[in-house]
């Protein structure tokens, strides 16, 4: 297809992203989703035909990263500079809410002349996305009473409950892999839990992942050894999405029979729902010493299943031998980045250059969500920098 094309198909989808924040994909709608993916493709056709996707002469979209962060911190920056604003990242041991300043006072004083704030908070179970909501309504009083010219659109770059970016930019390159989002119906995923020699992963990549693939007809199945759950609800909307949609749900304890026959694996540490509720409550009470004492508790038993490891010999059991393999990445790769991981070093390089391409779509799953909160015509105002033609590199 063209971009005129694209463009015209765009067009004629009806979404409800407008000034709303993308906080979880299940708060969206089918349409919704498929919005944002149509525009992060065609803002990708257009950056790779030298055309200048830029939208905004000025503007900051600021990066509040509350958890270490490389490939979504640069894809949000990547994203915000593709549309044409300036980032700031906001340091908050470089500002004055290290001496008490509160969460409304800040989200409106680094709004004046703001239009984004993506946000990651993930190390906290139940306060997360709760933070996000809290500043969204700090920007709705700030916005309603004068104080800003504008609402600035909050973007999710990761919380304790979703991690849309990642789950969005995983779902793209699912449809880029197999052709359209209707051949994703009947395939198989397996999100199983990975050994990891670290204790604290968060939970929202597998819950991102099982909420959202669920919607399309996939067969789901979720795998982690006994006492390694997720978020109850979480797990709830994936089987309920699972039934609306013609797939199926099952949860498995055992990785290589979970691996049988499957599409799609998606091998990934992460630290059981009931150890994140006692770690939450230690991190809040500022409690070093039983923080040391769970990681201790919980590393021997993560050892316990160093054999939940992606190796060749579950490779062999998925479909052909060669189901697509995916991760969030950073992999913890055996032998490479740690003596045990999660994925044979192997396996994982036969596989590398893919997640590499996987990551690659997050820059313009983010800008999808940034341009579709600014503008209530996407296609329209896309149209309009087609016939613009501005280039982005040369005259």
């Amino acid at each position: 297809m063209s971009l005129q094309d694209k463009i015209q198909k765009l067009n004629r989808l009806r979404a409800d992203l407008y000034q709303k924040d993308f906080l979880l994909t299940w708060e969206k709608t089918q349409e919704d989703l498929q919005v944002i993916l149509e525009v992060a493709d065609i803002l990708k056709e257009m950056r790779d035909n030298n055309i200048s996707p830029r939208v905004f002469d000025s503007g900051l979209a600021i990066s509040n990263f509350r958890d270490n962060s490389t490939r979504t911190r640069f894809s949000f920056a990547s994203a915000s500079n593709l549309l044409g604003c300036a980032v700031q990242d906001l340091d908050e041991q470089k500002s004055q809410i290290a001496h008490g300043e509160t969460v409304r006072e800040t989200a409106n004083m680094i709004s004046f002349l703001s239009d984004f704030i993506g946000i990651r908070d993930d190390i906290y179970l139940g306060e997360g996305n709760k933070y996000m909501r809290q500043v969204g309504e700090a920007l709705d009083e700030g916005f309603q009473k004068g104080v800003l010219p504008s609402r600035p659109g909050i973007v999710n770059l990761q919380c304790d409950m979703d991690h849309p970016t990642q789950s969005m930019a995983d779902l793209m390159h699912l449809q880029n892999e197999f052709g359209s989002l209707e051949n994703l119906k009947g395939k198989k995923i397996v999100m199983s839990w990975a050994y990891s020699p670290s204790y604290g992963k968060p939970l929202s990549v597998p819950q991102g992942i099982i909420a959202l693939m669920s919607r399309y007809g996939m067969n789901i199945e979720l795998a982690y050894p006994e006492g390694y759950g997720l978020i109850p609800e979480i797990v709830d909307i994936a089987k309920n999405n699972s039934e609306w949609s013609g797939g199926a749900f099952n949860i498995s304890h055992s990785m290589e029979d979970a691996m049988k026959d499957a599409d799609i694996v998606y091998p990934k540490s992460w630290a059981p729902f009931h150890i994140m509720q006692q770690r939450t409550e230690l991190l809040k009470n500022g409690d070093a010493q039983g923080l040391k004492e769970l990681e201790k508790t919980c590393l021997a038993n993560n050892a316990k299943f160093k054999d939940w490891e992606y190796d060749h010999k579950k490779m062999n059991v998925t479909k052909n031998k060669n189901a697509l393999y995916m991760h969030c990445l950073p992999a913890d790769i055996s032998g490479v980045s740690s003596k045990e991981g999660e994925v044979n070093a192997e396996v994982f390089e036969k596989y590398r250059i893919r997640t590499y391409l996987e990551a690659g779509y997050k820059p313009y799953i983010i800008a999808a969500m940034m341009f579709t909160n600014k503008f209530e015509n996407p296609s329209e105002v896309l149209n309009n920098i087609l016939e613009r033609n501005k280039k982005r590199v040369g005259f």
